[in-house]
């Protein structure tokens, strides 16, 4: 299906099985799926971002560490991940023209 594409720029990702029971939220992170994971990836695909690119994959890296001690030693996700919500949207979207006040 991806074989013959002209443009190379596919990621896929994938599921690591190790017979572990942990959080959903630990299983993206041994897994690579997890928001610092992707952030890594795209900043390592980003061109130019220089010592700014560098930093922000060192901060994600010490997250990944953070969550690994967190989650050894209370078998639960961080509290920054527990309580983590999506905030709903404070702009509407005109539904004639299409933009956003």
């Amino acid at each position: 299906m991806t074989y013959r594409r002209t443009n190379r720029n596919l990621h896929v990702r994938g599921y690591k099985e190790k017979g572990t029971i942990t959080t959903p939220f630990d299983m993206r992170v041994q897994n690579d799926l997890d928001r610092f994971h992707l952030v890594m990836d795209v900043v390592g695909r980003v061109p130019n971002l220089g010592s700014k690119g560098d930093y922000l994959k060192q901060q994600m890296q010490d997250k990944i560490i953070e969550h690994k001690h967190y989650i050894d030693a209370h078998g639960e996700d961080m509290p920054e991940i527990q309580n983590w919500r999506w905030n709903r949207a404070t702009r509407k979207r005109d539904t004639k023209s299409g933009s956003w006040s």
